[in-house]
């Protein structure tokens, strides 16, 4: 694949304490992460899954104890890693009523991920998500065929103004904005040659963009 505007989402890792206060800010951490790895779709069911795991190690292992969130891509799954130090509080799958306020947890995690489990070391356990993303690499972009046709174009662009692979992460997106600009402006200037009034040609794009955002959001998983 062809990384000149690739997306790369370096893991990372975040220890806390285990506290229900502390569920609230992970979840905006996370979402602030995953909108920057360009996976908008994902965040409400990574962000379910972060809370349940922290609501378990809370109730089951105790409040205060010390543990780290860990995120990271699996082949083009989003993995969500939760480590605590205790191996002998084991979350397991229980089906819980309906109006039952407790034991929904991993039921819930069960019905979002596409696939969960335990990993036990010597001094801890990892209570792990995958979240398929619709990817088609790891360092890929998500968005479906129109990001994919705007790559290929952006492509023909950048080829002799972007860095080097040895350039940053930053600059090489932050010259990716501007020659995305620059295509834009290209075409409203093809736009004025033949006649046609950009302005009301932007305003029916940034229309059109929202719209199938929305209907994007309204999804289900």
């Amino acid at each position: 694949m062809d990384c000149t505007t690739c997306m790369p989402r370096k893991s990372w890792d975040l220890p806390f304490l285990a506290e229900s206060e502390e569920a609230a800010a992970l979840r905006r951490v996370l979402r602030t992460h995953l909108r920057l790895w360009g996976l908008h779709e994902s965040i409400d069911a990574a962000q379910l899954c972060v809370s349940e795991f922290v609501a378990n190690v809370i109730n089951h292992v105790g409040p205060g104890t010390p543990t780290t969130l860990a995120v990271s891509m699996n082949g083009t799954y989003l993995r969500i890693e939760v480590h605590d130090p205790d191996t002998r509080a084991l979350p397991i799958l229980q089906q819980a009523d309906a109006d039952s306020e407790t034991g929904r947890g991993m039921a819930l995690v069960d019905a979002v991920a596409d696939r969960w489990g335990v990993q036990l070391h010597p001094d801890r356990k990892v209570t792990w998500c995958e979240l398929a993303t619709g990817l088609t690499s790891p360092n890929g972009h998500a968005g479906g065929a129109r990001v994919t046709r705007a790559e290929a174009l952006l492509g023909s662009y950048t080829a002799a103004t972007l860095p080097s692979e040895s350039g940053t992460s930053r600059m090489r997106m932050r010259m990716a904005e501007e020659t995305v600009i620059d295509v834009i402006t290209d075409f409203l200037h093809w736009l004025r040659a033949h006649g046609r009034d950009a302005d009301e040609a932007l305003d029916r794009a940034q229309t059109h963009f929202e719209v199938q955002i929305e209907e994007v959001g309204r999804l289900p998983y």
